[in-house]
């Protein structure tokens, strides 16, 4: 009667250790998406992910999953015009990321603090459009 307890714990305690590291070493980038994968040992691959299914080493690499679809922003300025009018500009700008650019573009996100690099890309652009009319 004792056998059976350890024949149990001889084969689930390994089962589930090894079905841990293999739920761990997938992961799925969906629809619209693009992965970049970050190596502890050589840092960000330039490689970037398609959608998919796929591998990676558990502790040594992880994915980094970026939004690339087409997205709306809104600026608005309020300025005067020569007969003393308040005047209100919105301006819409569709952004999205260059898939290819996606390394830099978590390289420069980890270097500094703050909101995403799209928005302050954007926001520049925007800017520049608005006060060169």
């Amino acid at each position: 009667m004792a056998a059976f307890p350890s024949s149990i714990f001889r084969w689930v305690v390994p089962g589930a250790i090894a079905f841990s590291v293999a739920q761990s070493s997938i992961y799925d980038v969906k629809g619209g998406t693009r992965a970049v994968i970050f190596d502890r040992l050589s840092g960000v691959k330039e490689q970037v992910v398609n959608e998919g299914t796929h591998f990676l080493v558990p502790w040594l690499q992880r994915a980094i999953v970026f939004d690339v679809r087409t997205r709306p922003r809104n600026i608005s300025t309020t300025t005067g015009s020569k007969d003393m009018q308040m005047v209100t500009l919105t301006l819409r700008v569709l952004h999205r990321p260059e898939v290819k650019q996606l390394p830099k573009i978590y390289q420069v996100r980890l270097r500094g603090p703050g909101p995403f690099v799209q928005c302050r890309i954007a926001a520049s652009k925007g800017a520049s459009y608005t006060t060169h009319s």
